[in-house]
């Protein structure tokens, strides 16, 4: 009886413990700090692909909400285990678009996952990129 009683608790309590299997799905919580206003929209883009990274229109997700000025979170839902990368600006002029000047530098805020800063250009993705195996959530800072 005892063997039985082993057994059934060993069983039950194990049932709770498994594994996601290969096809689950994650979530990923990005929040971003220092945003100076609430003017315009705070967009966040999830990239996937490497050899798209940075490019507009070539995001494996994207998502935009009006600005607040400190600190704004988004979560991207139902998100397969692999490596993402995360590009986010502060559109002030509801434009649609990261305003540059002349050179290339941006003009509007912007913040890239791992708090990766720019040099002479965009950062790569494998710099960016974080591993997504379980719900997560990161903290990326904007820069001016």
């Amino acid at each position: 009886m005892k063997c039985f009683v082993f057994l059934f608790l060993f069983g039950f309590l194990t049932s709770f413990a498994t594994p996601r299997s290969a096809d689950s799905k994650f979530d990923l919580q990005v929040s971003v700090s220092a945003v100076a206003s609430s003017k315009g929209w705070i967009e966040f883009a999830l990239y996937k692909n490497p050899d798209v990274f940075t490019q507009a229109g070539k995001t494996h997700r994207l998502y935009r909400l009006d600005a607040q000025k400190g600190t704004v979170s988004h979560t991207f839902k139902d998100l397969e285990a692999g490596k993402y990368a995360i590009v986010v600006y502060h559109d002030e002029n509801h434009n649609k678009i990261c305003d540059k000047n002349f050179f290339g530098i941006p003009t509007e805020a912007y913040a890239f996952s791992n708090n990766m800063r720019p040099k002479l250009s965009a950062p790569s993705f494998e710099e960016c990129a974080i591993k997504l195996q379980q719900d997560r959530s990161i903290d990326i800072k904007m820069v001016y």
